[in-house]
C-alpha cells in the first residue's frame, strides 16, 4: 500500500511536466549493513529529434566498487593512496537487482565498455522524439567510507550522501556520458525529485530539499523530501542534529560550517548579508533552502593561511567564518541555478563566483591584507608581502602556474586539468580576468551583465556562448580579445615599454607586447609614487605608439596598479626624469615580487658534510617566491669543522614554450667549493644546457630531459695518499626519460662521458608496479661498458658495485670519502646498486646489475641484487646480495639490513651493524617535492 501510495504520488507530482524528467526514490537504510535499500522510479522524455534505442544512467556510487574504476584511476594520478589501500568493505558498491518498464518488463542492460559508474539500458522498442518511458529499479546501495571524497559513511556512523541515486545521463545532441572523477557536480537534465526515506529513529535526515512530512513508526521514521529543477540532492543522515537553520530573507539557510564559536545572533547576521548580497549582485535565489556544509567548504577551501591551525591563524573574528559561508553559499547558489556543462564550461559559474568574492571582501572589509593581522607585526611588515592585500590572492596563485608554464585554459575539461589548476588557479584566473574586464571597460556593464544572465538564465539550461552574448551586448568597447586570448588559451599577457620621446609637452611612447594576443594594456604616469595619468591602450598585437601630455612624470608604467594579470611586471617602467626605470631595493629572506624595484635577497643558509661539518653564510639571490626565468645565487658559507670558506654559484635562464613539447630549454653557469675529506677540497665548475619535453597532456607524469655539460673539477692533493686524478674534466650527455605514477613508476637514462683519459656509456631503467592485491615490485637494471678506459691504474672513473665514487660530484654524500663508520654506510642506488659491501667493488671495464625488491608486509620489502664485474685481466665475476629494505618514504627515507649474499650468512658478522646501509634526503627541496607531487 505505502509503495502504491508513492507511486501515485509520483504520477501526480510530474502531471505539471515541461519536458523535465521525473525521479522518485523510496529508499531504507539498514545501519547494521551499511546498505540502503532503493526502489526508485525514472520518468525520462526524449528531448532529441531522433529515436532512442538505449538510454543511460549514471550509477555513480559503483565508482568505488573497482580499482580500475575512472575515479580509482584519478585518486591514483593524484598519489592518493587510501583508496588503493582500503579494505572491500570500505569502498561503495551497487547491487542491482531489477529494472522494469512501466509494463513490469524486464529491460536487458550492461555496463558499456566495463565502465563500472555507467548503466546502459537496451530497449525493446526505440523511444520517439517527445515520448516518455517510466523506469523501475530496485537496487542495493553499499555506501562507501567518507575518507575518499568526504562524501559516505564517516566514523561516527553518520552518512553524507552525494550521487547516490541513479539519474539519467544528459541528452545534448547525443547522450553525455561521464565517470564519476570527484570534480564537482555531476552533468545532468534538471528534474522533479521525490524522496521518501525510511531511517532508524535515532536518525536525523537533513537536504537542501523541500522538506514534506517526516512520519515515525516502530522503530524507524520516514521522511520525505520534494523538489524541483534540480541537479542533486546532498542528503545526510546523522545520529545527532549537526545543522543550524537560519533564515534570510525568504530562504532558510540550511548549514554546519565551523563557526568558529562565533555567537548565534552575528552569525544570523553574516548569513542574512551573504544572501542579501547575491540577491542584489545576482537576483533571488528561487529555492526554498540553500544546504551548505562543511563538506562543500572543505572540497573547495579558501586556500592560504586561513588554513592554518586556529590558535595562529591571523584574521579578526568572524572574517574567516565570513568569506568561507560567502563562498559556499555562493558557489551552491550558482551551482543549483545555473545549469551549465560543469566538465567543459565551469569557467563561467567560477568567474562570477571569484568576482563576486572579491567585490564582497573590497565591500565588507576593504582594509583586509593577504596576511591578515601577521603584516601588522614587526619583521613581518617589513616584507612586501605584508603589503598585499586580501584580493591579491587570486592573481597571486594563478601567476604561479603561469610562471611554472603550467597553466592552462579556461575551456579546459575540468577531468584534463593539472590539480592546483583544477582546484585553485583556474577559477582565480576567471575572476582576475572579470576584474580585468572591469577595469578596462571602466563602468559598471560587467555586473549588469552578471546579473542579466543570471535573471534570464537561471533554472535554464545555458551555455558559455550565451555569457559571451551577454557580456559583449552590454560593453562600450570590443572584448573578443577577452574570450578569444584570455579564455580560450593559456597566452601569457606581458607587455614592455620599447622605447620614449621626450617632446617639450607630450611623451611619445612605443609599447611592446612580448606575446601572441591583442589584449588592452594600462599606461601609467607617475610622480613622487603616486598615479597622476592613467589611460588604456588596445589592440597592441606587436607594437602600439602613443603620445601622451608631459606632466613632469618621474616615471612611465604597465599594469601599475596590477589590474592586468600579467606574466611579467618587472619590465614595465621607464624612467622619465630619473635615471633608472625603477630604484634598486634589497631585502633580507625570499619575498613575494615588488615589480616597482629591481629586488636583490639575502638571507642566512647553512650546508652539512662531515668535513665541513655546519657550514653557514649569506645567501645573496634574485629569486622570488614566484619563480622567475633568470635567476642567480652567490652562497659563500664558513665551515665550522674546516675553518675556510666554501660554498656554491651560479647564474642560469630558461626559455619557456607553450603547448610545445619541448616546453623548456634552461641554460647557464654554476661552481661549488666543499670538503671531499678532512682538510681536502674539491672544486667544481660546469656550464650546463638542459632541453625539457613533455607531455601534450599536462596530467601526463611523463618528462623527458637532455643534459649537456662540461664538468672541470680540481682536488686538493693528499700528502699521505696522492691522488692520480686531482684535476680533470668530463663532457657529459644524458638523456633521461621519466613516467612516475603511484601505480606504474618507469624511469631510463642513458649517459655518455667523455674524458682525456676515458670514454664510458651507460643505461639505467627502473620500474615499478602496484597491483591490485597491494603487492608491489621494484625493478631495476644497470649497464655500463667503458669505450676506453686509461685511468685503470685506479678505481676512481670505475663503475661502482655499491656506492658509486662520484667523481662529478652530483650526490648529496654526507661523507663521500668515508670507508668506514656510519657515513660509508649511506648510500645512493646509482650504477650497480648494491647493498652489500663485496669484491671486487668497482669494474674497470664493464658491469651489469638487476636489482629487484617486492613487499612483505606495508612498508617492510625482500630486496635482491645480482650483477657481474668484469675487471681488465679477468672474466667477470658474479655477485649478490639479498636482505630486508625498510621503506619508511620511498626514495628518501630507507634503511636496508643485508640477509644472505655472496660472502654468506651476514647476520652471523658480529660487526653487522656496520653492515646496514640507509637513504636520507635532508635536501628541503627533494623534501618539497615529496609533498607538491600530487598538485603539478
Amino acid at each position: 500500500m505505502r509503495h502504491l501510495q508513492f507511486f501515485l504520488i509520483l504520477l501526480i507530482y510530474s502531471g505539471c511536466l515541461s519536458a523535465q524528467n521525473v525521479i522518485g526514490v523510496k529508499a531504507r537504510l539498514n545501519d547494521s549493513t551499511r546498505i540502503i535499500s532503493i526502489d526508485q522510479k525514472i520518468k525520462l522524455i526524449n528531448t532529441e529529434n531522433r529515436d532512442l534505442v538505449s538510454i543511460y544512467l549514471n550509477d555513480w556510487n559503483n565508482a568505488f566498487s573497482s580499482k580500475s574504476s575512472a575515479l580509482a584511476k584519478r585518486f591514483a594520478e593524484d598519489f592518493a593512496r587510501r583508496f588503493h589501500f582500503a579494505k572491500d568493505e570500505e569502498r561503495g558498491r551497487t547491487t542491482i537487482h531489477s529494472i522494469k518498464n512501466e509494463d513490469g518488463n524486464q529491460i536487458a542492460w550492461d555496463r558499456p565498455g566495463e565502465v563500472v559508474d555507467l548503466l546502459r539500458l537496451n530497449l525493446e522498442e526505440p523511444l520517439a522524439p517527445g515520448d516518455s518511458i517510466t523506469l523501475d529499479l530496485q537496487y542495493d546501495l553499499r555506501i562507501p567510507d567518507d575518507k575518499f571524497t568526504r562524501f559516505g559513511r564517516d566514523d561516527l556512523g553518520n552518512y553524507k550522501l552525494r550521487y547516490w541515486y541513479m539519474t539519467p545521463a544528459p541528452l545534448d545532441n547525443g547522450w553525455k556520458l561521464y565517470s564519476h572523477k570527484d570534480l564537482g557536480l555531476q552533468y545532468v537534465e534538471p528534474y522533479k525529485i521525490d524522496i521518501s526515506i525510511d531511517v532508524p529513529t535515532a536518525y536525523y535526515a537533513a537536504s537542501g530539499l523541500n522538506l514534506v512530512q517526516t512520519q515515525t513508526r516502530q522503530g524507524y521514521k520516514t521522511i520525505n523530501f520534494r523538489g524541483n529543477h534540480r541537479v542533486e540532492s546532498k542528503m545526510y543522515l546523522t545520529r545527532s542534529y549537526i545543522f543550524e537553520s537560519l533564515s534570510a530573507n525568504s530562504n532558510q539557510v540550511i548549514t554546519n560550517i565551523e563557526d568558529e564559536d562565533i555567537n548565534f545572533d552575528i552569525k544570523n547576521t553574516l548569513i542574512e548579508r551573504s544572501v542579501n548580497f547575491l540577491n542584489e549582485r545576482l537576483g533571488i535565489y528561487p529555492h526554498e533552502n540553500i544546504f551548505v556544509t562543511q563538506e562543500d567548504y572543505l572540497k573547495s577551501p579558501i586556500y592560504g593561511l586561513n588554513q592554518l591551525p586556529s590558535f595562529i591563524r591571523p584574521f579578526p573574528d568572524g572574517f574567516q567564518y565570513d568569506i568561507k559561508l560567502f563562498k559556499t553559499i555562493t558557489s551552491n547558489y550558482l551551482q543549483n541555478t545555473i545549469f551549465i556543462n560543469p566538465r567543459k564550461e565551469k569557467w563561467v559559474t567560477d568567474a562570477i563566483m571569484v568576482s563576486l568574492m572579491m567585490d564582497y571582501v573590497d565591500t565588507y572589509y576593504p582594509n583586509m591584507k593577504l596576511l591578515g593581522n601577521l603584516s601588522k607585526i614587526i619583521g613581518i611588515r617589513w616584507f612586501h608581502a605584508a603589503d598585499l592585500e586580501f584580493n591579491d590572492q587570486y592573481q597571486f596563485l594563478y601567476m604561479n602556474m603561469a610562471r611554472l608554464n603550467l597553466d592552462q585554459p579556461l575551456t579546459t575539461s575540468q577531468d584534463s586539468l593539472v590539480k592546483f589548476n583544477k582546484n585553485i588557479a583556474n577559477a582565480y584566473k576567471a575572476g582576475a580576468g572579470i576584474k580585468y574586464l572591469e577595469s578596462f571597460l571602466g563602468d559598471e556593464s560587467v555586473q549588469e551583465s552578471v546579473s542579466e544572465f543570471y535573471s534570464k538564465y537561471n533554472l535554464k539550461k545555458v551555455t558559455d556562448e550565451d555569457f559571451k552574448e551577454v557580456l559583449q551586448k552590454n560593453a562600450s568597447k570590443d572584448i573578443s580579445w577577452f574570450f578569444e586570448d584570455y579564455v580560450g588559451t593559456n597566452n601569457k599577457i606581458d607587455f614592455r615599454i620599447k622605447d620614449l620621446e621626450k617632446g617639450k609637452d607630450s611623451l611619445k611612447v612605443t609599447i611592446q607586447n612580448l606575446r601572441n594576443n591583442s589584449m588592452p594594456v594600462s599606461l601609467y604616469g607617475i610622480k613622487d609614487k603616486e598615479v597622476v595619468y592613467k589611460t588604456w591602450v588596445e589592440n597592441v598585437r606587436d607594437t602600439a605608439t602613443v603620445t601622451i601630455p608631459n606632466d613632469d612624470f618621474e616615471r612611465l608604467a604597465l599594469n601599475y596598479n596590477q589590474e592586468i594579470p600579467e606574466f611579467n611586471q618587472r619590465n614595465n617602467y621607464k624612467g622619465v626624469s630619473k635615471l633608472l626605470d625603477k630604484p634598486i631595493q634589497f631585502r633580507l629572506f625570499q619575498d613575494v615580487e615588488d615589480p616597482r624595484y629591481h629586488q636583490i635577497f639575502f638571507m642566512p643558509e647553512f650546508e652539512y658534510n662531515l668535513y665541513d661539518g655546519v657550514s653557514i653564510g649569506p645567501k645573496l639571490y634574485n629569486k622570488t617566491i614566484l619563480s622567475r626565468t633568470f635567476n642567480f645565487a652567490l652562497s659563500p658559507k664558513y665551515g665550522f669543522n674546516s675553518k675556510t670558506l666554501v660554498g656554491s654559484a651560479s647564474i642560469f635562464n630558461s626559455h619557456q614554450f607553450e603547448n610545445k613539447e619541448l616546453y623548456n630549454i634552461f641554460y647557464g653557469i654554476g661552481g661549488s667549493r666543499f670538503s671531499y675529506g678532512y682538510d681536502l677540497f674539491y672544486e667544481k665548475f660546469s656550464p650546463f644546457l638542459i632541453f625539457s619535453f613533455r607531455n601534450s597532456y599536462l596530467r601526463s607524469n611523463e618528462r623527458q630531459r637532455l643534459v649537456i655539460r662540461n664538468v672541470n673539477v680540481r682536488r686538493d692533493q693528499n700528502p699521505v695518499d696522492p691522488l692520480l686524478e686531482p684535476d680533470y674534466n668530463v663532457f657529459n650527455v644524458k638523456y633521461s626519460y621519466s613516467n612516475p605514477n603511484f601505480l606504474k613508476h618507469l624511469t631510463a637514462s642513458f649517459d655518455y662521458q667523455l674524458s682525456d683519459k676515458f670514454s664510458k656509456v651507460s643505461f639505467t631503467a627502473e620500474y615499478r608496479k602496484l597491483f591490485k592485491n597491494n603487492r608491489q615490485i621494484n625493478l631495476r637494471f644497470f649497464s655500463g661498458i667503458f669505450l676506453y678506459n686509461d685511468a685503470k691504474d685506479n678505481d676512481y672513473f670505475s663503475f661502482a658495485l655499491d656506492r658509486p665514487t662520484d667523481y662529478l660530484f652530483d650526490y648529496n654524500y654526507y661523507g663521500r670519502s668515508q670507508g668506514s663508520g656510519l657515513f660509508s654506510q649511506q648510500i645512493i642506488v646509482a650504477e650497480g646498486g648494491f647493498k652489500s659491501q663485496l669484491q671486487p667493488e668497482f669494474a674497470n671495464e664493464w658491469l651489469i646489475s638487476a636489482n629487484a625488491s617486492t613487499n612483505i608486509w606495508k612498508w617492510i620489502h625482500a630486496y635482491g641484487d645480482v650483477g657481474i664485474v668484469t675487471n681488465e685481466g679477468d672474466n667477470g665475476k658474479l655477485l649478490f646480495d639479498s636482505g630486508i629494505r625498510v621503506s619508511l618514504v620511498q626514495d628518501y627515507f630507507e634503511l636496508f639490513f643485508p640477509v644472505y649474499s655472496s660472502l654468506g650468512w651476514e647476520l652471523d658478522d658480529p660487526n653487522y651493524d656496520q653492515k646496514i646501509r640507509f637513504i636520507v634526503a635532508l635536501d628541503i627541496n627533494t623534501l618539497i617535492r615529496l609533498f607538491t607531487r600530487r598538485w603539478y
